[in-house]
């Protein structure tokens, strides 16, 4: 048998554990309080004059209606989008500096819905719950569970197989060289796989 040395401990003054259990209960009221947050927000939105809520919780305005009767893009499109996004406190997480091209089923479930009602030259403003954004998860300056709002303009869209297609002939153009000039792209192609505006 070992004989150990018994080192007793210093009593917790009864003060620092109730410090303790308030911090921890004042954490969980503020994660609660923060996660309600983008809730609020999104009913209170929802009455906004012009604001229209879709089945899944997507609320947009339309700033510009684009053309009457255009087409819409669709899951196996490439758009063309003009964006800025910012989180409810204003503050810019993302801000495109040129027309970007974006797989219409590569994006964000909330950002794609949008994209799908949209015709060509359409603006609207989105604000993107976090269920059909990032959820829970922190993305880059992103908080997790953040309510997103987006100003889109849609410039034009391609199908996939369209916009792939240009790619390779690009690819060969640059392969094989132009006669009586630098090897590369035909002058005046786009460079995004998009046809010029």
């Amino acid at each position: 048998m070992s004989t150990v040395t018994a080192v007793p401990l210093q009593p917790v003054k009864r003060s620092y554990i109730v410090y303790l259990w308030i911090g921890i209960a004042l954490a969980c009221l503020a994660a609660f309080l923060l996660a309600r947050q983008g809730d609020d927000f999104m009913a209170r939105n929802a009455r906004a004059n012009g604001v229209i809520t879709t089945p899944s919780g997507l609320q947009y305005k339309v700033i510009e209606p684009g053309k009457p009767g255009a087409a819409k893009p669709t899951d196996t499109d490439i758009a063309l989008v003009n964006y800025e996004g910012k989180l409810l406190n204003g503050t810019t997480f993302d801000k495109s500096q040129q027309p970007t091209p974006m797989p219409v089923a590569g994006v964000v479930p909330g950002f794609s819905e949008a994209l799908k009602m949209m015709p060509k030259g359409a603006k609207y403003r989105v604000w993107i719950k976090p269920s059909l954004g990032y959820g829970a998860e922190t993305k880059g300056p992103i908080p997790g569970n953040s309510t997103l709002a987006f100003d889109i303009e849609l410039v034009d869209f391609l199908p996939e197989a369209v916009v792939r297609q240009m790619q390779q002939q690009q690819q060969m153009m640059g392969q094989g060289g132009m006669p009586g000039g630098a090897p590369g792209a035909m002058p005046g192609a786009p460079t995004s796989g998009m046809p010029p505006q």
